[in-house]
């Protein structure tokens, strides 16, 4: 035998012998959904902590009752639960996680077995804002009544989500009201069909009446809003470039309005202000506008107010937040802001150094943000509330698929939420 065989080895008999799957073949498997998640699985861990929530305020509109007519409701724990669930996930479609609850093993478990369409998910998302703010805020009060929040320092931002309109929605008041009278119409066609057939409709004849009368509503809102932005640009010292340059609303979301996102396209959006408690790293603090920040802050300080019964003790923002009435404001009800002071207007100009126009709390400011320790101060906001931020962008927080400032709230409702349950959950270890 040559030494090339002797390398190569003998040569190989038949086919090669292979292990095929089989999907037809009949097994029986006893397990529980509950023997089929890990004992580790994060499912496990939300459900352990929505448990242990407040949840009243979700159960007092349900009116299925006992004793009566009617399919029983399903508990809202189980949807707030895999809501939680599927917002750390990154999951934000009703239909998505409709399907997943059918076919995903920790969505099926979450909801206990429970069949659950997309409406039911959707609306359960986007109508429950108060239930949602008053969650949040006892959860945050539970947690200083443990000594785990403080508000001693909080850091307020705020972060552009993208509204669910194109561009091309826009239309100015002349072509809204043409739109709102074609609509109109269609109304009344639809009412018309409906008379000669006695009230009887087909599902489809239903549906098309439905979205006729909510493209009726919609162009009417656009309307409302258009000449919100008509007063305020009316206000405002800042003149549209062009006299031609006409005001426009979006018939497709009428409350959004166009914002410089963060890679400096300019798009349909809103602007969800949230405000964390620096040491806990906990939101305290929800708001959702469709303006700029500036302005902002004093609305956010207030808030916490309001819910918590004090003011925090420190307040860090960005310099879009600094307005001189807002940081006069603070100073009066003893918070005390850091913000980065402003660039010159004109060479040679000492942005630390008073005005005769500065109130006390500017004055303030402006000598307290010349020293280091300040300067060190601030620099937690990134690490805080911009990190935050981060959070929720990579848990989905980019673009809306729900329209209306409420609802977009409610879904920012949602974000925080699942954030303070991790951070919550992160202390006690």
């Amino acid at each position: 035998m040559s030494q090339s065989e002797k390398k190569q080895g003998p040569e190989k008999i038949g086919k090669a012998r292979i292990e095929r799957g089989e999907r037809q073949q009949v097994e029986m498997i006893l397990a529980s959904l509950d023997d089929l998640l890990a004992e580790d699985h994060r499912a496990r861990v939300v459900w352990q902590m929505v448990e242990q929530m407040d949840l009243t305020a979700f159960y007092q509109g349900i009116r299925s009752v006992e004793g009566e007519k009617g399919r029983p409701a399903i508990d809202p724990r189980l949807l707030v639960g895999v809501w939680i669930y599927a917002t750390l996930e990154g999951v934000g479609s009703a239909r998505e996680l409709a399907t997943l609850c059918r076919e995903h093993i920790a969505y099926r478990w979450m909801m206990g077995g429970i069949e659950v369409n997309y409406h039911t998910l959707a609306d359960f998302r986007v109508g429950n804002e108060q239930a949602l703010d008053e969650l949040l805020v006892k959860g945050v009060a539970a947690l200083m009544s443990e000594g785990l929040v403080s508000l001693e320092r909080t850091a307020q931002d705020g972060m552009r989500v993208r509204a669910s309109a194109g561009a091309g929605s826009f239309r100015t008041r002349r072509k809204l009201e043409d739109c709102l009278e074609e609509a109109h119409q269609r109304v009344e066609e639809l009412k018309g069909e409906e008379a000669h057939s006695a009230g009887r409709l087909t599902r489809q004849q239903a549906a098309q009446e439905r979205a006729a009368k909510e493209r009726e509503e919609r162009l009417q809102k656009a309307l409302e809003e258009l000449e919100k932005i008509e007063k305020k640009r009316a206000q405002s010292h800042h003149k549209p470039k062009s006299d031609k340059e006409e005001a426009s609303s979006s018939k497709t979301d009428p409350e959004a309005r166009f914002m410089r996102m963060p890679a400096g396209e300019v798009r349909p959006a809103y602007n969800a202000e949230l405000s964390i408690d620096t040491h806990s790293r906990i939101i305290v603090g929800v708001d959702l506008v469709n303006e700029i920040d500036q302005g902002q802050m004093a609305p956010m300080l207030e808030q916490m107010h309001e819910n918590y019964g004090q003011y925090p003790q420190e307040h860090l923002v960005d310099g879009g937040f600094a307005t001189w009435a807002d940081i006069n404001q603070a100073e009066a009800n003893h918070v005390t802001v850091y913000a980065p002071l402003p660039r010159p207007n004109r060479p040679g100009q000492d942005p630390s150094q008073p005005r005769e126009t500065d109130g006390p709390g500017v004055r303030a400011w402006r000598e307290r943000m010349t020293t280091r320790a300040a300067k060190e101060t601030y620099k937690e906001r990134a690490a805080t509330i911009e990190w935050a931020n981060a959070l929720a962008r990579m848990r989905g927080f980019q673009q809306m698929l729900v329209r209306g400032i409420h609802k977009v709230r409610s879904v920012l409702l949602w974000f925080a939420l699942a954030h303070n349950l991790m951070q919550s959950r992160n202390l006690a270890h």
